[in-house]
């Protein structure tokens, strides 16, 4: 079970992760990181996502509820 508050502050997450934590398709997470609406580190050819940018990621996209 992962969760977001489980990562430690620098690990870095795979698409994979992320579509896992927002509970999204894994295509998605790959879009929102290819637009660079989730800040990525590139290493060689691979993207990751930091977990401190995730959740503010997550922070940034938060709305008020409904009425």
């Amino acid at each position: 079970d992962n969760n977001i508050l489980s990562y430690p502050n620098g690990k870095l997450l795979k698409a994979t992760d992320v579509a896992e934590i927002l509970n999204i398709s894994r295509a998605m997470a790959y879009q929102l990181m290819k637009q660079g609406k989730n800040k990525t580190v590139q290493i060689g050819t691979a993207r990751r996502v930091r977990s401190k940018d995730l959740e503010t990621f997550i922070k940034d996209n938060l709305y008020p509820p409904f009425q």
